[in-house]
């Protein structure tokens, strides 16, 4: 069995840069075994696989896997995804994709790259004691989101490059999702994530993660829109804008592979 394979490079502005996503589309869904095999072979932060959608709700179903896990949303394969159907379909100026369990997702040109629609997922204020101390912050607030993600408040863009985290002990926590945040020098806000569970120690750029912070920090900032950076080895800018319940992510993307997997 022939897949089409494309790599690309999500929230980047050129090539290395931004999250690496491989986008596979296929004619019908593999089973759950097989599709998590090739995510571990792609050994990408995720591989995205596509579906004609026949629901009507959506032009194409679209599941996420990392090397050890299938996800519940995930924002750079998203952008990714659209990236390669739009570039595919000049005629197209905007994709949609209907997930298993965030809806109904959008991406739309822009005028520099691409806009997409995700859920605002607002987190609440919990003590988060235990992830504080792995990670090795000083934490100014905790918050919490039901889907697993943990978000760290610290002081400043010093104290997010500065974390350490423990990354065993990280994993060792479960299917969490752990975001390091502050306002930040580089841009509006800045942050890191971190993923041990899902084998990626520290993930490039996390649309997701940009999902739960756009809400607290148009809160905080007493605005709906801002600039963030994701301060990661290979970095990445994406723009953020809360529209009642979802969050607008804004950022480029760049093809860096095009090819074939061969599926026995």
């Amino acid at each position: 069995m022939r897949i089409p394979f494309t790599q690309v490079d999500a929230f980047a502005e050129a090539p290395f840069t931004g999250n690496p996503a491989a986008v596979m589309p296929l004619t019908r869904w593999l089973d759950d075994a097989t599709l998590q095999a090739i995510a571990q072979e792609n050994n990408l932060s995720e591989t995205a696989f596509l579906v004609p959608d026949d629901s009507g709700a959506a032009d194409f179903e679209l599941r996420w896997f990392t090397p050890a896990a299938e996800v519940a949303l995930c924002g750079h394969a998203t952008l990714a995804s659209g990236h390669v159907v739009l570039s595919s379909d000049t005629t197209r100026d905007r994709v949609t994709f209907r997930t298993r369990q965030a809806g109904v997702l959008e991406v739309a040109r822009a005028a520099a790259g691409y806009a997409m629609a995700l859920p605002a997922w607002a987190p609440v204020a919990k003590p988060l004691p235990g992830i504080v101390e792995v990670l090795g912050v000083e934490a100014i607030e905790t918050l919490w989101h039901e889907k697993g993600y943990a978000v760290i408040v610290v002081a400043d863009e010093a104290a997010v490059r500065a974390a350490r985290p423990d990354g065993r002990a990280v994993a060792a926590l479960g299917p969490i999702v752990h975001i390091v945040t502050a306002r930040g020098d580089t841009a509006e806000v800045v942050s890191r994530v971190f993923t041990d569970f899902y084998d990626i120690p520290e993930d490039p750029v996390t649309g997701s993660a940009h999902a739960v912070i756009t809400p607290y920090w148009a809160r905080v900032l007493g605005r709906d829109a801002f600039s963030a950076f994701q301060a990661s080895t290979r970095g990445g800018h994406v723009g953020c804008r809360l529209e009642g319940d979802r969050v607008i992510l804004r950022g480029g993307c760049v093809t860096t592979i095009e090819g074939t997997f061969l599926l026995p």
